[in-house]
């Protein structure tokens, strides 16, 4: 018999009075039942958050610091542990579920060096001009208030980290918010977190259905909104509020673009290994993975029988086997969505070259070319393992069929040349430009966010903190400066 799994109501585990199954995308198995908070709980979290804030806000950098640290200790201890939960969860590869975890960790330890030196404090001379003579501002950061963090079943333990992490570093209260297809990641960093001396109230972990997720957007003592996930529903949340502060990480198409210069057979073999890898990983199911491929034509003849050699060469099949390259998508309806989506590219006129197949919730790996630019598959972010190759004559157009795209948050260029990197970092309307790789490069601590559809804000730990507060000025006068 499963046990049913506690939420941390202000640092303490509490039962609810319903539950919530979690099941396998993979086979359908029950992974763990969860307790469900009720209306007075979720209250009693708000209230919790909202009264501590002064508190927290006052806490030594060393306690904050030394939980982090705890955190990923503890999370690195438990790798193999939560990697499995993971995969059982929301079905991604062991191997990529792993990786997750090992990138938790490092968010926690940056975390806990960025905890150690935020807020010193930046020393400003005023009397540049006349009217300041005799005067020196002091500019520190204050909270904007109790964050309420809203995380995508993706990465449901990364993600976590990414919106709890840098709120305790920057002393501000959170409620996570976990995705209902994946509580259970969120829920066992709520037992580390139990672990370390953080005031109660600090942080809750809240497991709630979407469908009671605008009382606590709309709740006024919750003023900060971190989200992640989907542009309809962040611009949704966005829109309800306007005078809330929004961090939205939403999606995107990510195009790969390999330039001319890019065009020996190892560059070739490097790109298309790279290309299939990062269309297909989690299965497709991240806001970078590379859903374009932008070849121009002169390398495009050579580059798309490796690609789709690459492709087919990834291993499909149960996430619990260390050799799975992709796994089933999250729910039987994401991959009857993409595979409408194919088939409607097809029927436009595109050509398939490998894939195009549905079984249960696994969507085959899939390569198309000619896609038609009026079709959901071309306007759209898939979430599926489908890629689709496009042949460009020069630079120029490689980087105006990037930008031809509502979304911006990363873009891949393989290329050589120096000079052509600072061209493409200039011209290409993304938050990221990853020379030499593909687009779903990330690294944890760098700031991470997109353009144009793809969101507002960014993440990564010092950014995340800076998004969390605001500056205030001290003016010290009459000093014998």
């Amino acid at each position: 018999m499963t046990s049913v799994h506690s939420f941390w109501l202000a640092g303490r585990a509490a039962e609810g009075d319903s539950t919530l199954d979690v099941t396998s995308p993979w086979d359908g198995r029950l992974v763990g039942t969860v307790s469900v908070p009720t209306d007075a709980q979720v209250e009693e979290a708000v209230a919790a958050a909202y009264a501590i804030q002064d508190e927290f806000a006052a806490t030594p950098a060393h306690l904050r610091a030394a939980a982090l640290d705890h955190v990923a200790r503890r999370l690195a201890e438990r790798t193999e542990e939560m990697a499995r939960l993971i995969s059982a969860e929301n079905g991604k590869p062991i191997k990529w579920a792993r990786g997750e975890v090992g990138r938790a960790v490092s968010v926690f330890r940056f975390a806990s060096e960025e905890a150690r030196r935020f807020n010193s404090g930046d020393a400003q001379r005023l009397d540049t001009d006349l009217g300041g003579q005799g005067r020196l501002a002091l500019i520190r950061r204050f909270s904007k208030g109790v964050v309420l963090g809203i995380t995508p079943f993706n990465f449901p333990l990364n993600q976590g980290a990414h919106k709890v992490a840098p709120a305790i570093a920057a002393g501000v209260p959170i409620i996570l918010k976990p995705a209902p297809n994946t509580p259970l990641s969120g829920l066992l960093l709520g037992d580390l977190l139990a672990e370390t001396d953080l005031p109660a109230g600090s942080w809750s972990i809240l497991p709630v259905s979407n469908d009671r997720m605008p009382a606590l957007v709309q709740d006024e003592r919750l003023p900060v909104i971190s989200f992640t996930g989907s542009e309809k529903v962040g611009y949704a949340i966005m829109d309800s509020v306007p005078r809330k502060h929004c961090t939205l990480e939403l999606g995107g198409n990510g195009a790969a673009v390999v330039l001319a210069d890019w065009a020996s057979d190892e560059d070739l073999d490097r790109a298309a290994t790279r290309i299939a890898t990062y269309s297909n990983y989690q299965g497709g199911q991240s806001c970078i993975s590379v859903q374009r491929v932008i070849a121009d034509a002169s390398v495009y003849d050579r580059l798309l029988p490796r690609i789709v050699a690459a492709v087919e060469a990834q291993v499909t099949g149960d996430p619990s086997d260390d050799r799975t390259d992709v796994g089933p998508l999250v729910s039987e309806d994401a991959a009857k969505r993409v595979e409408t989506w194919v088939d409607e590219a097809v029927a436009a006129g595109a050509e398939l070259h490998t894939g195009g197949t549905r079984d249960g919730a696994s969507y085959a790996p899939t390569v198309l070319t000619g896609v038609p630019t009026d079709t959901t598959l071309a306007c759209e972010e898939v979430f599926g393992p489908v890629l689709t190759v496009t042949k460009v004559a020069g630079e120029a157009e490689a980087f105006a069929a990037v930008n031809d795209s509502k979304y911006g948050l990363h873009a891949g260029v393989f290329t050589h040349d120096v000079q052509a990197a600072f061209r493409a970092h200039r011209a290409l309307e993304v938050g990221g430009v990853i020379i030499g790789d593909v687009p779903s490069y990330r690294a944890d601590q760098m700031p991470y966010g997109g353009a144009k559809q793809s969101g507002v804000g960014r993440e990564g730990l010092k950014f995340a903190m800076e998004d969390y507060t605001y500056e205030r000025v001290l003016v010290l006068t009459d000093l014998a400066l």
